[in-house]
């Protein structure tokens, strides 16, 4: 029995820099090469690399969440690998 990996697949919600609207539409600029997003809500529009980049604090603090839960579950599943053998101590 491993690591379950797909359970840290998880969408990390985008948010309005506007508004903190979640709902997002999605089209081709101008250019074809930059792709719009339209806040549903107050329906400004932002270039989708803008909106991440907006997002950059709550993108890294859903990641620090999962590589909280991900060294948690590893070091469960080491105790469990190794329970009884008296030469190895995990802490």
């Amino acid at each position: 029995m491993g690591v379950d990996s797909n359970k840290y697949n998880k969408s990390i919600p985008l948010l309005c820099p506007t508004c903190g609207g979640e709902m997002f539409e999605f089209s081709n600029g101008v250019d074809q090469a930059i792709e719009v997003a339209k806040c549903v809500v107050c329906k400004r529009e932002i270039a989708k690399d803008d909106l991440i980049r907006e997002n950059e604090e709550n993108i890294s603090e859903h990641v620090e969440e999962i590589k909280k839960e991900i060294i948690d579950d590893f070091r469960d599943y080491l105790k469990n690998s190794f329970k009884g053998n008296k030469y190895i101590r995990i802490k």
